[in-house]
C-alpha cells in the first residue's frame, strides 16, 4: 500500500465509520425510488447467470447486496467501514459481509462497484480495474456506477459530523476508455438524468463490462 493508498481509504473509512447510523437512515429506501437502477442490476444478475457468484464492494448497509441477492447472485458484501459492515450484518443476517479493501478480492464470476470507486483518485483506477479484470473469472461480468461529470465534490461534513471526503465524477467515456485499455468488452452504457433519483442530483452513469473468455 502506498501512501496516497493509505491516505485516501483511511479517509474514505473514517467518514463512513462517523456517518454510518445516520446514512442507513437517509438512503433506507432509496433503491425502491430507482427503476432504471433495478432494472440493470437485473440485467447483469441475467449475465451473470443464477448462482453467479459477485462481490459487492464498498456495501455500506448492504441494501444493494440484499437486492442482488434477490435476484438469484451468490453475493457477498465488501466494505472498509465496520460501522457500514454492523448494519449491514444487523439488516442482513443470512448474507455475508467482509471488511477489506476492494484492491484485495476473491474469485469471483461478477464485481458490483456501485459507487464504491468515486473516492479512488482517478490515477490509481488503472490498476484497480486491472485488480477486477484479474479475480475475475473468465467471460465475468463488472457493473460500475458513479456521479457524471468533471469536478469533484469535497464535504467537510455529513449528517453534523465533522468529517472530509472528496467525491470524484467522471465521464462515462472515459471510464469506458480505462475499461477497455484494462482488456475488458464493454457490454452497455446508460446515463440516468440529472435529478431522476432522489433530489438535486447530477447524471449518474451505469457501464457493464466483460472480461475475456
Amino acid at each position: 500500500m502506498t501512501p496516497t493508498d493509505a491516505h485516501h481509504t483511511v479517509a474514505t473509512r473514517t467518514f463512513y465509520d462517523a456517518v454510518a447510523e445516520d446514512y442507513a437512515v437517509a438512503f433506507r429506501d432509496v433503491l425502491g425510488r430507482l427503476p432504471l437502477d433495478r432494472a440493470l442490476m437485473a440485467c447483469f444478475a441475467e449475465l451473470v447467470g443464477t448462482g453467479g457468484r459477485v462481490a459487492d464492494l464498498g456495501r455500506g448497509p448492504g441494501r444493494v447486496t440484499a437486492h442482488l441477492a434477490s435476484l438469484g447472485l451468490s453475493v457477498f458484501g465488501l466494505d472498509l467501514s465496520e460501522s457500514m459492515l454492523a448494519i449491514a450484518r444487523r439488516e442482513n443476517p443470512g448474507l455475508r459481509f467482509e471488511q477489506g479493501a476492494m484492491q484485495r478480492l476473491d474469485l469471483p464470476d461478477g464485481v458490483v462497484s456501485s459507487y464504491s470507486t468515486i473516492h479512488t483518485p482517478e490515477k490509481e483506477l488503472p490498476a484497480l480495474y486491472a485488480e477486477f479484470r484479474r479475480v475475475l473469472t473468465p467471460g465475468g461480468h463488472l457493473l460500475l456506477a458513479f456521479q457524471a461529470g468533471d469536478e469533484p465534490r469535497r464535504y467537510e461534513s455529513a449528517f453534523g459530523h465533522q468529517v472530509a471526503l472528496d467525491f470524484r465524477r467522471m465521464r462515462p467515456e472515459r471510464v469506458a476508455a480505462l475499461l477497455e485499455a484494462a482488456g475488458y468488452t464493454l457490454v452497455q452504457r446508460s446515463v440516468r438524468a440529472a435529478g431522476t433519483d432522489h433530489g438535486e442530483t447530477p447524471p449518474h452513469a451505469f457501464l457493464i463490462a466483460r472480461t475475456p473468455r
